[in-house]
């Protein structure tokens, strides 16, 4: 039998960022990203998601996260920004994961984090590679929407994102990011706005 994955440490995984050539502000961004993603983490763990399968009953029968999965995730998330800033820096940075030999549940963290993930038709229109790029495991659902709530220096309100995104013209990704918001906040026990990183 196989023991525990072992996921890049988060030292490990700072080294990688700035081996690839990320800048310190992209490095300072997902250090925030890891602020947030861990504190979700943590709720989550405490209401029982963070033991064997279908241990954790307050958090959901069968939930349980990962978090040294989450925290690795939560940093290399970005790690395509060495190459574009643009919406296929999730696509770049997961090939490049793959060709660094990162494990796949890291390259699909990546390839699946931005807003809220992107269907099928979206990618199309946005001529990504047709395929679904959403969120399907916990750990890439806390990755994506602790990218969301990360803010320069602190973790932002549900209400302040989707007010940007109101200024930025992309209203329609506003029922996903809520949906991701309603989810992960059930899970927590609490709305992820009042919790402290």
């Amino acid at each position: 039998m196989e023991g525990p994955r072992r996921w890049p440490t988060g030292e490990e995984c700072l080294a990688i960022l700035r081996e690839a050539g990320c800048t310190e502000s992209v490095v300072m961004h997902v250090r925030m990203v890891e602020r947030v993603a861990v504190a979700i983490t943590r709720r989550i763990m405490e209401r029982g998601g963070g033991g064997s399968p279908g241990g954790g009953t307050r958090a959901g029968a069968g939930t349980r996260v990962d978090p040294d999965l989450v925290r690795a995730g939560a940093l290399l998330h970005d790690i395509g920004r060495t190459r574009t800033h643009g919406i296929r820096h999730a696509i770049e940075g997961a090939e490049l994961a793959r060709r660094l030999g990162l494990p796949e549940e890291l390259a699909l963290i990546i390839e699946r984090h931005v807003g809220a993930g992107v269907d099928r038709e979206e990618a199309e229109r946005l001529g990504l590679p047709p395929k679904d790029y959403l969120p399907r495991t916990l750990e890439e659902k806390i990755v994506a929407h602790a990218d969301n709530l990360a803010g320069k220096k602190r973790k932002l309100r549900l209400a302040e994102v989707l007010a940007d995104l109101e200024r930025k013209g992309v209203p329609r990704l506003r029922p996903r990011m809520e949906a991701l918001h309603r989810e992960l906040s059930g899970l927590c026990g609490a709305d992820i706005d009042e919790i402290a990183v």
